[in-house]
């Protein structure tokens, strides 16, 4: 049960924000729903993340796809990332991708437990500069370099990597289980 309501107690305190002004976790919710559903058909949305976080990405990008209707890009392939990695370094494997395959307006997931993964902080900046949308999940510290970075920011105040991991987990099935249910209302 400790486990539980340490969770539960993390969920009540999470730290959501739109350009750095700070929201309800209801209202940060609707707006992703109501961003996601306006960009669905001209955008392409990608999830990244190192490790638990990554598991999460590539959850996120069949779900996303699968029942929230939405266009996703898979960037964890194996092939892709050692490619990447053993020519331009760990730290650039998914930047190197996001400079080739996105646009502007495209959306990037960022999911990192400490905020601070360079090959993240890379893939943000890239992000960015391409004028994507970019929403970051982070936890641990909250100076943590991702949650400075977003345009849409959800942060775990807990420095457990399985809380956050779960919290992180929690809110995007929440996102893609709201855009599930509307599309099949339409």
């Amino acid at each position: 049960m400790a486990y539980l309501d340490t969770l539960s107690q993390a969920l009540r305190q999470v730290v959501c924000d739109e350009e750095h002004q700070i929201l309800k976790y209801d209202d940060w919710i609707r707006i992703l729903v109501e961003y996601c559903i306006s960009n669905k058909n001209k955008c392409m949305l990608y999830f990244i993340g190192n490790g638990g976080s990554a598991g999460i990405a590539m959850h996120m990008t069949t779900d996303f796809l699968k029942n929230g209707g939405m266009r996703t890009h898979g960037m964890h392939d194996p092939a892709t990332l050692t490619c990447l990695g053993n020519d331009f370094g760990y730290e650039h494997v998914f930047d190197k991708q996001l400079e080739i395959v996105s646009m502007s307006g495209d959306i990037l997931v960022a999911i990192s437990s400490s905020g601070n993964s360079p090959n993240i902080v890379n893939a943000v900046r890239i992000a960015k500069e391409k004028s994507c949308t970019v929403i970051t999940l982070s936890g641990f510290k909250e100076d943590n370099a991702i949650r400075q970075m977003g345009n849409y920011n959800l942060y775990v105040p807990s420095m457990e990597y399985g809380i956050v991991e779960s919290v992180h987990n929690i809110v995007l099935q929440q996102i893609v289980d709201i855009l599930k249910e509307r599309n099949q209302r339409t």
